[in-house]
């Protein structure tokens, strides 16, 4: 059985993820007691819509699970 980090699907869907998760955690950030866009951190934004990110990246490579995107 081949390893899941040498499947292109896999990667494909961890940067779906990942993009997912940062526009997720972005818009959470800004949100959270803003109450314009003039006064957004958007330093703290990014790094905080960052690390999320990575977070799931991180994630996804850790995960132990079988390939689910094969039919047996």
């Amino acid at each position: 059985m081949a390893s899941k980090y040498a499947d292109k699907a896999f990667w494909v869907d961890t940067f779906d993820r990942a993009v997912s998760t940062v526009a997720q955690a972005g818009v959470a950030t800004l949100t959270a007691g803003a109450t314009g866009i003039l006064e957004v951190d958007w330093v703290q934004a990014a790094s905080v819509a960052g690390l999320a990110g990575a977070v799931s990246v991180l994630t996804s490579v850790a995960f132990r699970g079988g390939n689910t995107n094969k039919v047996q």
